[in-house]
Formats: C-alpha cells, sequence, structure tokens
C-alpha cells in the first residue's frame, strides 16, 4: 500500500508517497463497526490481482430504503471484485464501466446512473438513451433517493457510493493522515485528500440548447452533458487523477466527477460487465 501525505497534495499534487514493498502475495481483513453497523471486507493480493471481497455491507447507517425516489430494498450480499494488482498506463483511455472502483470497505463507487432524459418518463427520465442527456446521480440525488452517505442502492438491492461523504470517508482514512480510499477499475489507487484536490470538470455557463431532445434550461448539474472538461482549471486530469511523486493515483472530490470515470491502465473485467 502507497500512503500520499496531506503535505504533498497541498504542493500542488506534488511531494513524497511512501510504499512498503507489495510484492508479496498478502491479505488484509478491513472491518468497521459504527452506529450499530458493521462492515467486514478482505483484501488479498496473490500475484497480479488483488481482490477485494466483502458482504456488500457499509460500516454506517444507511437510508431507509424503500424511499420515495428509489423503491428498492437494501440487501446485503456477497461481492468479490479483482483488479490488476501492478497498474501500469497503458496510453489509452478506457471510459463506460459498471463502477468506477471500490472502497477498502467493500462498497462500490458507482457515480453515474443508467437514466437520460426522457420526457415521457414518470420522473422525466428513464433508461431510454436517444436523448443524449445522461441524469448525474449527485445532481439529481434528491429524485433518485440518495441518503446521507450519498448512496443508495439499486434493484438487486446493492448499496454503492455516488460522492464521497464525511461519514465513510473519515473511517476509511482514520486519524493518521492516510488517504487511500479505494482502487480503482485499473487497480490504481483512489485517495481522498478533500479539497486539496480540484477536479478540472467545469458547470457550463448558460442555457442548455433548445431543440427537441434537450431537456432546456440552465447548465446546473443535473445532467452529465451539463460539465466539460477545462484542462489546468483545477489540480486533476480528464479522468480524476495525477501523477505523485511518479505514481499515477485517482482522487475523490466533493465535486463532478467525484470519481474517476475514466481509467488509464487495464481495466479488470469485473468492471466491464453491468453490475
Amino acid at each position: 500500500m502507497y500512503r500520499i501525505s496531506l503535505l504533498s497534495i497541498a504542493i500542488l499534487i506534488g511531494g513524497c508517497v511512501q510504499s512498503t514493498n507489495a510484492g508479496d502475495d498478502h491479505d488484509h481483513s478491513h472491518s468497521q463497526t459504527h452506529d450499530h453497523s458493521v462492515s467486514h471486507a478482505h483484501v488479498k493480493v496473490s500475484g497480479d490481482q488483488r481482490c477485494i471481497t466483502s458482504e456488500a455491507t457499509p460500516p454506517h447507517s444507511i437510508g431507509q430504503f424503500p424511499t420515495r425516489g428509489n423503491p428498492h430494498s437494501f440487501r446485503g450480499q456477497d461481492l468479490t471484485v479483482c483488479v490488476d494488482a501492478t497498474p501500469a498506463q497503458t496510453g489509452r483511455v478506457t471510459r463506460n464501466t459498471s463502477a468506477s472502483g471500490i472502497t477498502l470497505s467493500g462498497i462500490l463507487l458507482r457515480p453515474g446512473t443508467a437514466e437520460y432524459y426522457d420526457p415521457t418518463g414518470r420522473r422525466g427520465f428513464s433508461r431510454d438513451r436517444s436523448s443524449g442527456w445522461r441524469v448525474e446521480g449527485m445532481g439529481a440525488a434528491s429524485q433518485l433517493g440518495m441518503d446521507h452517505a450519498n448512496a443508495h442502492v439499486d434493484h438487486r438491492g446493492l448499496y454503492h457510493y455516488h460522492a464521497p461523504a464525511d461519514i465513510w470517508t473519515g473511517d476509511l482514512i482514520g486519524n493518521e493522515g492516510d488517504s487511500l480510499i479505494g482502487y480503482a477499475a485499473d487497480g490504481f489507487e483512489i485517495h481522498y485528500v478533500g479539497d486539496q484536490a480540484r477536479s478540472s470538470w467545469q458547470l457550463k455557463s448558460g442555457t442548455r440548447p433548445s431543440d427537441e431532445d434537450s431537456p432546456g434550461g440552465r447548465y446546473d448539474g443535473t445532467y452529465e452533458q451539463d460539465y466539460t472538461y477545462r484542462a489546468g482549471s483545477g489540480t486533476l486530469d480528464e479522468c480524476n487523477g495525477a501523477t505523485v511523486a511518479g505514481r499515477y493515483i485517482y482522487f475523490a472530490t466533493h465535486s463532478y466527477p467525484f470519481f474517476p470515470r475514466c481509467f488509464k491502465g487495464t481495466v479488470s473485467d469485473d468492471f466491464l460487465r453491468r453490475r
């Protein structure tokens, strides 16, 4: 595991990354108790694979599901995902994965949605992609029934995070200055350092097009297409990552895209099929 100091992030995403030798096979159990909820996750590295196994149950209290915006009930379930334990950049970028990654506590990071603007839909959106305007999870948080952890459940009852929240990032990083919260779909680490890492995706100004496929109105973050990437406007690249002391890592941020949505390494097959 590599640790990144908060000071190094403050100095333009630079500084020192302290590492331990990860060459040998090893495993690690991650267990937490908080607000009468228990999370057990097991992280094992074997050869070139890092696998996280959990019961898909977070270490904190969750919302009461179903809700007005989410008709599904929470269900703990066996979850195992494996990623590259020795990730390397491939020179290509992969998009449209089923999730961004997984936390150390075994909860999937899934910032996007499968919903698109659809004026004929019951809530103004549906799974019909024809409009091209994809609903942004946090932009429609109340409509999608997000809880206090910026999370909800899908049709199988699988609980997943759409954005970082203090209730779970604090549990993962603890009080020792650690910032590692999980692993991305391609195996690179995902860190959380609050506002010290800034996304380069920005909300567009003005109003959306007025054609028949557009929802119209001002760009307000309801749809992914409300954002545009402006290189250099933040400290992170298009995939919400940066090279720190020669080592590429991703970051969780409090603004869009929240977690990486494109990947520079080899994405695991576990994230190329719909979960």
